[in-house]
């Protein structure tokens, strides 16, 4: 039996990994988001200075440009660009995994809810969320982020509190459309409780589409949180993020240029990353988003 059950299975794998594999594109972006998790993961032994990463001071060695030993560069108190580079993508693949973390099960709730009953649970909660939309993104982060301490945690917290309309408008259509579906409709007539027809029956045919939406959004959170960041309201030194060497960096542009330009071109790969991942994903369970 386990044995039958299995050989379906895996042929579903192959045949998807078949389809995604198609789109090199997809697999350049899955190879640049393995690369960073692991780079950020090891990044204790993978990193030549991990000593740099924090508060650190090389006087002697400020403002190096690349070379060696330094392969991007010191900055101006002597730290080493690459090594403060990889222990940034921590900081912004955490903003990324919390806020969706937070926000995507807050946001497919409430749109499972609201396209499944009609009346007032529909009115309200996709009025609010109309509300929540037809604010900009960044406006509101930094609207929220005006009125708390800038730090990591905060910038958590504004990014997420943007980010879950997202999800409600995009399950709200995806039930609003499956609640007439025949299998649907056979639940309800056997008795079926809406806990089982909303998570037994309609959610897994939500996810796919869910599950596309949050590789694409990984990116942009990412780049919301550095701008907070740049901007001096995100993570704070000594810990390295990429907005704010940025930030730090345009200071003495165009003279020490590799400050500020490679801390930009990581944010730039690893949104291009998570973008093509997305896109792959897209193509291959031939959802919108």
């Amino acid at each position: 039996m386990n044995a039958v059950a299995v050989a379906p299975a895996r042929e579903h794998l192959r045949r998807t990994w078949y389809a995604f594999s198609r789109n090199g594109g997809s697999v350049v972006g899955l190879g640049i988001v393995v690369a960073i998790v692991l780079l950020t993961t090891f990044a204790p032994w993978l990193t030549p200075f991990p000593r740099h990463a924090r508060a650190f001071t090389d006087f002697e060695h400020a403002g190096l440009p690349p070379g060696r030993p330094y392969a991007l560069g010191t900055d101006t108190i002597g730290r080493d660009i690459f090594t403060r580079v990889v222990f940034g993508y921590r900081f912004s693949l955490l903003l990324g995994v919390v806020v969706l973390t937070a926000a995507v099960p807050t946001g497919v709730l409430l749109g499972l809810l609201a396209g499944y009953y009609r009346g007032w649970p529909e009115t309200v909660i996709m009025r609010i969320t109309d509300i929540f939309l037809s604010i900009p993104p960044l406006a509101l982060a930094l609207a929220i982020m005006a009125v708390l301490q800038p730090n990591l945690q905060n910038a958590m917290l504004a990014v997420s509190a943007m980010w879950w309309p997202w999800y409600t408008r995009l399950v709200y259509g995806l039930v609003s459309s499956l609640r007439t579906e025949g299998y649907v409709q056979a639940a309800q007539i056997v008795g079926a409780s809406p806990a089982h027809i909303l998570l037994r029956e309609i959610l897994p045919n939500c996810l796919p589409a869910v599950l596309t939406k949050m590789t694409l959004d990984m990116a942009f959170v990412i780049l919301i949180g550095s701008s907070l960041s740049f901007l001096g309201l995100g993570v704070q030194p000594p810990d390295p993020d990429l907005g704010t060497m940025v930030a730090d960096g345009a200071k003495y542009m165009p003279d020490l240029w590799w400050i500020s330009v490679f801390p930009g071109l990581a944010i730039l790969v690893v949104v291009l990353g998570f973008s093509l991942l997305g896109d792959g994903l897209r193509d291959v369970f031939g959802v919108e988003v």
